[in-house]
């Protein structure tokens, strides 16, 4: 089976190519081409395939299979023929800032720390690399200084096969054992490693690396990374969203942190006064429920917390069943159940409640909280017929 000739590593990157269609079959609703040659880079190493035109015909995917890249269309194509490739060059320049970036950051983090790099992928949004080893905010903060001191010097990205013996010469990252010939990607100052992704000429291509989140995972961390592009457009919708919270707290320029923290404290304020108020009508609404009766109660806006205040309140002038309930939209209802009685348990109570109304919830003997559907008159009419002595 003869090899595909690989035109994507070439730089500067082929945008349009001619080759030889070998061979075309029907896959599903796609067609599965391959060619004697092509600058379309199939999936690999974490990379997505590049998208494009291919004689015309939609470039929906490509892989490599047996040494052959396998180009998925979205129409036929007649073998023999020669067709013209058109790959999308943006699409190209994004994934390749991911993939240097990613190097400059994995290489500056390895020779830090330590870390390798024991996964990683180019997302539609951003890229993942988890690292072998935890690493403090600090020293994930230092690094990326590091990266972006590297990118900024704008040195050249090299990229060279080498043979077996020669790789014995060679100290560089990988994740497994390779035999040659094998693809070196270097990156002066930064980074040495066995890669097949595409990548940028030169480091100040990759524009900058910024580090956006990251989470403990499994024996390391995993990091969520923007570069080049996509961190361009991840910082606009940062101010974008800064700016729309500015103008509803209206806030000035600098002073955004300010001016949340204000409004955070007068919504506390607000609640405390409002928790107070509703302290206030719940004990009101208590002075008329007669000691040993039952008190079944509807009031709006009411959440869980609510809803236990007010049937505390209650059970503080009853022994008797105790039933607060608010409405939460879509015919549903937030409940909470509460008794005093000495040996009380209203589990059981709350068990048939959602049986029958379709509900949701539990509690201890004393109290139960959840949720059900249903009109409030008829939960009302079931509950005093099971509490009826």
């Amino acid at each position: 089976m003869t090899q595909t000739e690989a035109l994507y590593y070439i730089q500067p990157p082929v945008g349009e190519f001619t080759a030889r269609v070998l061979s075309c079959t029907q896959e599903g609703e796609a067609w599965a081409v391959t060619l004697d040659r092509t600058a379309f880079y199939p999936e690999g190493g974490g990379q997505p395939a590049d998208r494009g035109t291919l004689g015309g015909a939609d470039v929906l995917d490509v892989h490599e299979k047996g040494g052959q890249v396998v180009h998925r269309l979205s129409a036929p194509l007649t073998e023999g023929e020669t067709v013209t490739g058109n790959v999308d060059l943006d699409r190209r320049l994004e994934m390749s800032q991911q993939h240097t970036g990613e190097h400059i950051l994995s290489g500056t983090l390895h020779a830090m720390f330590g870390a390798e790099n024991v996964g990683f992928h180019i997302g539609q949004d951003y890229l993942t690399m988890d690292t072998s080893v935890p690493i403090s905010d600090e020293g994930l903060a230092e690094a990326e200084a590091r990266a972006n001191r590297v990118i900024w010097q704008n040195v050249p990205v090299e990229a060279v096969w080498h043979s077996k013996e020669e790789l014995a010469d060679l100290t560089y990252r990988s994740k497994k054992e390779l035999e040659g010939p094998v693809r070196i990607v270097t990156v002066p100052g930064a980074d040495c490693c066995a890669c097949c992704g595409t990548h940028v000429e030169r480091t100040g291509q990759v524009g900058m690396v910024k580090i956006i989140d990251w989470q403990n995972y499994k024996s390391g961390v995993r990091l969520f990374v923007v570069c080049g592009a996509r961190a361009l457009r991840y910082f606009e919708a940062q101010r974008a969203e800064a700016a729309t919270i500015r103008a509803t707290l209206s806030a000035k320029a600098g002073q955004l942190a300010e001016a949340v923290q204000r409004q955070s404290s007068e919504l506390e304020a607000a609640r405390y006064r409002s928790v107070q108020a509703e302290n206030e009508l719940f004990a009101v609404l208590a002075e008329g429920v007669q000691p040993g009766e039952a008190a079944i109660l509807l009031r709006p806006n009411l959440g869980p917390d609510g809803l236990r205040r007010l049937c505390a309140a209650l059970s503080e002038r009853t022994t008797g069943l105790c039933a607060a309930f608010s409405p939460t939209g879509n015919g549903t209802l937030a409940y909470a159940l509460a008794c005093t009685a000495p040996g009380a348990d209203l589990r059981g109570l709350c068990k048939q409640l959602n049986q029958v109304f379709a509900g949701r919830g539990g509690g201890k003997p004393g109290f139960v909280q959840g949720s059900l559907t249903g009109e409030f008159d008829a939960v009302q009419a079931f509950l005093r017929d099971v509490i009826q002595p």
